[in-house]
């Protein structure tokens, strides 16, 4: 794979040398009567950006992950998405360095990148579908597991064509002697043995993983002892030992990371775009209304924890203390409270909410690393501790964010608790830092236009 992202990493970065002297070029210049351009060498060092940041972004849209002979509608899909992120981050730097390049050049080197690594995956499909290429990529097999289990494993990988593995046989985990596996491995010239097995037959696992080892042949070892609902497991090393782990939360990747960066330099760039606007809402409150410019309130954050959220008011200084007098007025099942037309909500204040004005202040909350730009949306601790199932903690495995599927699914209109919880859980489920760009894309015409807002 790091020989791929290489290789693609050298296309991106001729893909951007290439679209520059294609728009300096004298023919296009003269045929579409275009101004010429400045030299490159004050371009170069996108460059430095672009060859590492390249395949990273394909690396998160699954391009790596793919198997050797996938469909061409999945290669073209996951290279589009890649190179259309990578073109866009390309403007946006360019843009916040200020330099002025020629508009044509960011959507040729889009175009390019695109036709020059897609033909590079068509040539490495001609090559892979090759006789001598065959049979040097595709290894031989044992499926070794108790009779049901051996039997589901060798079904998985023949309905599925697994590339590259070919399965010679299938043993019975508690019929087969070990040395009668040997003899087979010896005769068969196997390349690794699958085994597959429940936790009832550790110790004969144990005894066919030695014998392998001896052999010095791979062993893949089917891990499902037990049986989860929504968790994903994954291998880990702990003080030198083997270790399973099951987690629901998205695992630690290079998008996780880009969501980290995305966070902190779109929370510090808006506060930047904003600064203005803010004062002068925070004017607008102190003119109107007696009491604080902002609200804070403890709220549930990563697993929990608690933190101080940051809002622009816009009820009365003792909302708080009136909200008991309201609780048989509530629009929402569940712990959380809701209310159309809430008496406590100053004139200012429902401009402000109708168009999530309001939030703006938790920006702060997201450059401390508090919240994220996207998440489920913090709850106060109260109503956090008022959760009948626990399930609903789940929303709380990752990191509150600004705006979130619910936010973009009707907002208020959403009256049971439950279908906000699920809006959660299914963003939690389905997390990549795809999703969380096209929810910030989807969030900018449902605030403007204050839709489901109350």
């Amino acid at each position: 794979m790091q020989i791929h992202q290489l290789v693609d990493a050298c296309i991106f970065a001729l893909s951007f040398w290439l679209a520059y002297r294609m728009r300096a070029d004298a023919v296009v210049l003269n045929l579409f009567r275009l101004d010429p351009v400045a030299s490159f060498e004050q371009f170069a060092w996108v460059l430095v950006v672009l060859i590492p940041a390249a395949p990273l972004v394909l690396e998160a849209q699954g391009f790596y992950d793919r198997p050797i002979l996938c469909s061409r509608a999945v290669t073209i899909w996951q290279l589009f998405k890649g190179c259309f992120v990578t073109t866009i981050g390309l403007i946006l730097v360019l843009f916040l360095s200020r330099l002025a390049i020629a508009r044509w050049v960011p959507f040729w080197f889009g175009a390019t990148s695109f036709l020059l690594v897609f033909g590079k995956e068509e040539m490495l499909r001609i090559i892979y579908k090759s006789k001598l290429a065959q049979a040097q990529i595709r290894r031989r097999f044992v499926v070794v597991g108790t009779g049901d289990e051996a039997s589901r494993a060798r079904n998985e990988f023949q309905s599925k064509t697994y590339e590259g593995v070919e399965i010679l046989a299938e043993l019975d985990l508690t019929q087969t002697p070990i040395p009668k596996l040997a003899e087979f491995l010896h005769e068969h010239s196997v390349n690794g043995v699958i085994l597959s097995a429940k936790h009832s037959y550790f110790e004969q696992v144990e005894a066919v993983i030695r014998a392998c080892e001896l052999e010095g042949i791979e062993v893949w070892l089917i891990a499902d002892f037990f049986s989860t609902q929504i968790s994903r497991t994954s291998f880990d090393d702990f003080l030198g030992r083997p270790v399973l782990v099951f987690s629901t939360t998205p695992e630690a990747s290079w998008q996780s990371v880009s969501k980290q960066v995305v966070d902190l330099f779109g929370s510090f760039a808006l506060l930047v775009i904003c600064a203005i606007p803010l004062l002068f809402v925070a004017l607008l409150i102190r003119l109107t209304s007696p009491g604080p410019v902002l609200f804070r309130q403890q709220r549930s954050g990563l697993n929990g924890r608690p933190f101080t959220i940051l809002k622009f008011r816009t009820m009365v200084t003792d909302a708080e203390q009136r909200k008991h007098e309201l609780a048989s007025m509530n629009e929402m099942s569940g712990p959380v409270f809701k209310m159309t037309n809430d008496p406590r909500i100053t004139p200012i204040g429902k401009i402000l909410r109708k168009f999530s004005i309001d939030e703006l202040p938790q920006l702060f909350n997201v450059l401390r690393g508090e919240m994220s730009l996207v998440g489920p949306r913090p709850l106060p601790v109260a109503e956090v501790k008022q959760f009948n199932d626990l399930a609903h903690r789940r929303r709380l495995s990752v990191k509150p964010g600004l705006t979130c599927l619910w936010q973009i699914s009707g907002r208020n209109e959403v009256t049971d608790f439950k279908d906000w919880v699920r809006l959660d859980l299914e963003y939690i489920d389905n997390w990549s830092i795809w999703l969380d760009l096209k929810i910030l894309w989807r969030t900018i015409p449902a605030v403007l236009l204050g839709s489901g807002a109350k």
